[in-house]
């Protein structure tokens, strides 16, 4: 009984004791709390100070690939932006158009199709002249009626050669002209009735549109064929600056990654629709990227100048204030916004007349990323 109850007693002292352990608050040892207190900035990376700059750490600049060129002031050409359409030059392409109403037949080479090469002068097409049955009827008429006098003509000029020693040489002289006269009317007449329109290319070059069909019925001054030289083309800028004409020095025509170089040739006297049509001559490998009738972007580079720092248009950025700025970079790993006026210069770089001087660092790429760093 004794060692019954010291049994009880073991169990009892050990049951309190797992109950004190299972009320008894547990603390985690120092550096490994989990509790609800923010985690610890990092220091080190990118991030924008108080004064409004921004530390960005070399590896940091590496990944979002921070360029910077050196800033130098100097006189640059102001660049204006005009639009502009890509036309044929008028030396060097041309339209193909029936004279006359009827109905296309094949050439030599059958009916061209765009993009086919053709040489000046190459029969493309004929048209067969069409005519009414009465209008028919009456020309058939016409040609009879000449052949019967031409018939008569020559038999009489043939009695008049065998008696050429009575008859007088004026005589014999005129019924030979007569005869000529008439083979020549004949011919014409016989001609409008069998002939057929020819229709050549007016120049080397390619077919730029077409809209013909065998057997298709045309209409006079009807635009079958259009022929282009692609090497040769011209583009027309509209100008709503009238000043602009006499202030060009070169202009260009951004395309893909490069531009095709123009030349001036002259701009209008006259308004058309409010504004100055100015026309340039392209030339260089990027026209093989230019169809008639595109519309295109014409940078102008004036003679006038203006005083500056050029940089990418891309390194231009807003600030919370909306006004416009660069970022300059200070230090290894410091970069400070700079409110700047700027002045276009063209598509892709303008000049920044105040904010900047000889000598500032600015970020060229990777302007828009550095300036989301919060």
């Amino acid at each position: 009984m004794k060692y019954l109850n010291l049994n009880h007693s073991l169990t009892a002292c050990a049951l309190a004791a797992a109950l004190s352990l299972g009320t008894t608050a547990a603390f985690a040892g120092d550096g490994h709390d989990h509790g609800d207190a923010p985690a610890a900035t990092n220091s080190n990376g990118p991030q924008r100070l108080p004064d409004g700059s921004v530390f960005l750490p070399k590896p940091a600049q590496r990944q979002m690939s921070v360029r910077t060129l050196v800033g130098a002031e100097q006189s640059l050409p102001r660049g204006i932006e005009l639009n502009g359409q890509v036309l044929m030059d008028p030396n060097a392409g041309g339209k193909v158009q029936a004279m006359a109403a009827g109905r296309l037949e094949p050439g030599p080479r059958g009916l061209p199709t765009v993009g086919q090469a053709v040489r000046k002068g190459e029969v493309l097409a004929y048209v067969q002249p069409s005519a009414g049955s009465l209008e028919r009827a009456n020309q058939v008429a016409q040609l009879a009626e000449l052949r019967a006098a031409r018939t008569l003509a020559e038999k009489r000029l043939a009695r008049l050669r065998d008696l050429a020693d009575t008859v007088p040489r004026k005589d014999i002289e005129a019924l030979e002209s007569e005869v000529a006269s008439l083979g020549e009317r004949v011919q014409a007449v016989g001609g409008g009735l069998s002939g057929r329109e020819a229709l050549v290319a007016p120049a080397t070059g390619v077919i730029a549109s077409a809209h013909a069909v065998a057997g298709q019925v045309i209409d006079a001054r009807e635009l079958v064929f259009e022929v282009v030289d692609p090497t040769k083309l011209r583009v027309e800028a509209l100008a709503y600056d009238a000043a602009v004409a006499g202030d060009v020095a070169g202009a260009y025509v951004p395309v893909g990654g490069g531009k095709v170089a123009l030349t001036f040739v002259g701009a209008a006297r006259s308004l058309r629709d409010q504004v100055l049509p100015i026309s340039f001559k392209a030339q260089g490998e990027g026209l093989s990227q230019l169809a008639v009738g595109q519309p295109v972007r014409v940078i102008v580079q004036t003679r006038s100048q203006v005083k500056g720092v050029a940089v990418p248009a891309a390194a231009l950025m807003k600030n919370p204030a909306n006004q416009q700025i660069v970022w300059v970079k200070t230090a290894a790993e410091r970069f400070e916004p700079r409110v700047v006026m700027v002045a276009p210069l063209d598509g892709a770089a303008v000049a920044v007349t105040a904010g900047l001087k000889t000598g500032d660092r600015v970020v060229s790429e990777g302007a828009g990323l550095l300036n989301q760093i919060r």
